[in-house]
Order: structure tokens, then C-alpha cells, then sequence
């Protein structure tokens, strides 16, 4: 092992495969193991940590949940530091996210003022680098949003596509990893929320307000149709709260 071993205390309470996990964890963001670096196979870890093998193995396998190893077989394989990428990174962070917001006593105006606060962050810079393609989404899930048939599903659905295309149009994979959680995992629990006292007509008038400002490269427009919008959602959320409280009276 390289610079300071990778330790565990065999007398913690903490399971001991959780601990080696996490000390191999310390070690690869800590730089002592590097990207495609090869781990000590199972018996020299299950040696270093005086533990048995499946110890080592269930270790590994929580390290390979996190994404931060994989494994190979044959003569050359064993298990290797993995390489992350921020796509794969995407479904992980939208899960905690999600989980974060339902499992916790988060009120719907802190969610609303920090989903709000981060993408306009995105404004300024989506409208200097936005690509066609991500104006030609928006386009499109704005005219998907006009048509009388679609279901409130699919117009949540489409509702998140459009803020993904705006996050992504600019052009920080750092931002659009941070705003994955924002956007697919606050925009859906929002939407079910005022789904059912929304003006789809609105919705779509500030989307378009926003998609002009960012096809004109006008980041403080973008930024200004944003806050428009929050300000709708919330007004949404308060009428919707306010029935709910005065139905539960009855």
C-alpha cells in the first residue's frame, strides 16, 4: 500500500466490510489509489484488514455500487479504480436528491428558492453558448406543451426536458451535474404539486419569454422570465396549500 495504509478499527461498531470500503474510498479521493489503478487482489486486502475474504468481497461490492470501482475478469482483471464521468454520475445524484426532498422536512419554498437560484445561475451563461440543438429543444417542448391533447404526464415530462435543454445549452457539465437534482428531481415533485391549479397557457408564455431571451443572448432577460416563473410556481403552490387546508377543515 502506498503512503499511509488503508486502516479499519476492529473494534468499532461500525461493520467491518463498511469500513474497508470506506477507508479504499478515503484512498482513491485522497489520490493514494488513481484512476485504472489495479486493487490489491481480495486475499492481499483480506491480509492487510486481518479480515476473511467475503469481508473484502462485500466491501467491494459497495465501492462498485458508489461507481468508484469495477471489476474485470481473466488473467489480467481483479478490481480497478473507475473512471466516473458526470452523465454516469447523473441517475445516482437525481436518486438522492429525490429521496433528500421526500425524506426530509424540506417546505416546498426552500425547494422552489434553491431549484430557482441555481438555474438562473445557468442564465448568463446558456444564453452566451447555447447551441441549435438545445434551442430547438426548447422550441420543441414548448410547442409539445401547446397541444390540447397531452396528458399532465407527459407535459410534466416535457416541463423537465425543457429546463434540462437550458441547464445543458450552458455548456458546464459541473453546473448541469449540480442542477441534475434541481431539475429532475424538484421540477417533478413541484409539478405534482401544482399540476392541478396551473395555467398551461402561462407556463408556456414564460417558457417562450425565456427561450427569446436565450436565443437572444440576453442572460438578465432569461434570468428575469425565471424569476417570473418562480414567482407563478409559488402563487401556484399557496393556492393549492390554502385548499388543501381549507378542504381538511370540512
Amino acid at each position: 500500500m502506498k503512503n499511509a495504509p488503508m486502516q479499519i478499527d476492529p473494534n468499532s461498531n461500525v461493520d467491518l466490510s463498511a469500513q474497508i470500503a470506506q477507508a479504499i474510498r478515503d484512498a482513491i479521493m485522497g489520490g493514494e489509489l488513481i484512476v485504472d489503478e489495479r486493487l490489491p487482489s481480495e486475499s492481499e486486502l483480506a491480509d492487510h484488514f486481518a479480515v476473511s475474504r467475503p469481508t473484502v468481497r462485500e466491501a467491494l461490492k459497495r465501492l462498485a455500487a458508489q461507481s468508484l470501482i469495477r471489476t474485470q475478469r481473466g488473467a489480467s482483471g481483479g478490481a480497478f479504480v473507475n473512471r466516473l464521468s458526470y452523465p454516469e454520475a447523473y441517475s445516482q445524484h437525481i436518486t438522492t436528491a429525490t429521496l433528500l426532498l421526500s425524506m426530509n422536512a424540506v417546505s416546498f419554498e426552500t425547494a422552489c428558492e434553491a431549484r430557482y437560484a441555481m438555474e438562473r445561475a445557468c442564465a448568463a451563461l446558456s444564453a452566451r453558448r447555447r447551441t441549435a440543438d438545445h434551442l430547438a429543444t426548447m422550441r420543441a417542448e414548448i410547442f409539445r406543451q401547446q397541444q390540447p391533447g397531452l396528458t399532465d404526464e407527459a407535459f410534466c415530462a416535457s416541463d423537465v426536458a425543457f429546463h434540462r435543454a437550458l441547464v445543458d445549452g450552458a455548456g458546464n457539465p459541473v453546473l448541469s451535474y449540480q442542477l441534475a437534482g434541481a431539475v429532475e428531481a424538484m421540477q417533478p415533485l413541484m409539478n405534482m404539486i401544482t399540476f392541478s391549479a396551473r395555467s398551461r397557457e402561462a407556463i408556456v408564455k414564460l417558457h417562450t419569454d425565456i427561450t427569446d431571451a436565450i436565443e437572444a443572448g440576453d442572460g438578465p432577460a432569461a434570468s428575469t422570465a425565471l424569476t417570473a416563473l418562480e414567482c407563478e410556481t409559488l402563487t401556484l403552490a399557496q393556492t393549492v396549500f390554502a385548499e388543501r387546508a381549507r378542504t381538511g377543515k370540512r
